[in-house]
């Protein structure tokens, strides 16, 4: 009921009673004084009711005002502001507590997401829907060479100097791509690394492009471990080939009946048998490798005295070394050379370098073999020097490579290429030692390894 309403009923009313007072007093002035007190009465309750009614409507708005209701309410009308501007000012303050608390999650999210980011060991790129940079981890910022600033809002092409990356990433960009995998070749200094990039255009609840995160793994390693068991395969597959031909072959000449006599088919057969045993240490070799590798060997360490090992083994190619009139100088003193080392190993090594050794020394020439205690270190040398045709100073290092023979060598002696990597994996992978070789070309080379004295192996147990 509006309030004008409530006016429109009062003076109704008033009229109402007084029209009745006035008639009773017409009709009767005793009817007029005892009807009178319940006339004033009646016209008191309605206006009352009338005021309750029209203020209590007016209470019932959201927005009212205290001027606007009757008298009767106006002390509840009062109370009950003042208990709405109190709610009023603790829901504010709730509001504002919960919007407080809402900001220190989001911020919270956003620095966890940015410490997971910035913890990635893989390169991680992030631009916005115009392509400048939102965040970049250590790992881009060494890549590329920048450093990254969150306020600056740089566009990516100025931080990064690598066209086919760009172009991925405005592709994905432009073209809205889920999901773009690629190959990339960067140079890095003085080497190529290659990485796995993957780039991703990220969308909102709405479908609208917010940035693009571009992903670099680097696979280098992968690449060169692939590389090289493909290189296995094909060096193995090489030097399997050649022994099987000879065999076969001479087999077959065999079957057709080509041997003659006694004299020829012994010839044959003994370049069968050199070939199966070829074959054999080709096989062994590769084997002995692999268990090295693979952490299979069975190593029975004990102590030992170098010496008395090199002596053995001397004595073993010395009718080789005669049949070249090749000189074996030793220079073994009685020293305390004792080494925690597997025994038999040892002697493949020892034997390795003595051969190959007297392999590639000329007719009438000298193989001399040393060793020498190091108290400082701590350690025992034994070196093998011979007055061979040397090796080139470029190809000095991959000598231990496995199937690596030097070209310019392989008219002195046939080989494997693996027998100097078995002894780089025994003296360093299992004895904790280290080989090398010096040469000088056209005056011959010295191969050697260096161990731990015992002495040394139980101090650090």
């Amino acid at each position: 009921m509006r309030h004008k309403n409530y006016k429109y009923i009062l003076i109704i009313a008033s009229a109402v009673c007084i029209l009745s007072a006035f008639a009773l007093f017409l009709y009767s002035f005793t009817l007029f004084l005892i009807a009178l007190p319940c006339i004033a009465a009646v016209g008191w309750l309605i206006f009352y009711s009338l005021q309750v009614t029209v203020g209590t409507k007016i209470l019932c708005r959201k927005q009212f005002s205290i001027s606007k209701i009757p008298g009767p309410l106006k002390q509840l009308a009062r109370a009950i502001e003042n208990i709405t501007n109190d709610c009023r000012k603790n829901d504010s303050k709730q509001q504002n507590e919960d919007l407080l608390l809402q900001v220190q999650l989001l911020q919270r999210q956003k620095n966890n997401a940015e410490a997971v980011i910035h913890g990635i060991g893989d390169s991680v790129i992030v631009t916005d829907p115009f392509g400048k940079l939102v965040t970049a981890n250590g790992a881009a910022e060494k890549l590329f060479g920048f450093t990254f600033d969150a306020g600056s809002c740089e566009p990516v092409e100025r931080l990064i100097d690598n066209s086919e990356l760009l172009e991925m990433l405005t592709k994905s960009r432009q073209a809205e791509l889920a999901c773009i995998k690629h190959q990339i070749t960067l140079q890095i200094r003085e080497s190529q690394k290659v990485f796995d990039c993957i780039i991703s255009c990220v969308k909102d609840t709405r479908h609208q492009v917010c940035g693009v995160v571009a992903v670099l793994h680097d696979i280098t390693k992968e690449r060169e471990v692939s590389q090289a068991k493909n290189d296995f395969v094909s060096h193995v597959s090489h030097e399997l080939k050649t022994p099987l031909a000879s065999i076969n072959a001479y087999a077959e000449m065999l079957i057709d009946g080509e041997a003659k006599d006694e004299q020829t088919m012994k010839q044959f057969c003994t370049v069968i048998q050199t070939q199966a045993d070829r074959l054999n240490r080709l096989i062994e070799d590769i084997l002995n490798i692999s268990r090295i590798e693979s952490g299979l060997t069975k190593v029975s360490k004990q102590q030992i005295s170098l010496a008395m090992l090199i002596k053995d083994n001397i004595e073993m190619i010395e009718s080789y070394a005669q049949e070249k009139n090749i000189t074996v100088n030793a220079r073994t003193p009685i020293i305390f050379d004792q080494v925690l080392a597997d025994g038999d190993m040892i002697s493949q090594v020892i034997v390795n370098l003595l051969s190959n050794a007297v392999k590639y020394t000329t007719q009438d020439g000298t193989v001399t073999i040393e060793t020498s205690v190091n108290d400082t270190d701590k350690t025992v040398n034994f070196t093998v020097t011979d007055t061979g045709p040397g090796i080139p100073a470029d190809e000095v290092d991959f000598v231990f490579d496995k199937f690596y023979r030097v070209k310019t060598n392989e008219k002195y002696a046939k080989g494997t290429g693996l027998g100097l990597n078995l002894v780089k994996q025994i003296v360093e992978k299992v004895h904790n030692g280290r080989v090398f070789v010096t040469s000088t070309q056209g005056q011959g080379s010295t191969f050697g390894f260096e161990l731990p004295l015992a002495s040394a192996t139980v101090d650090v147990i």
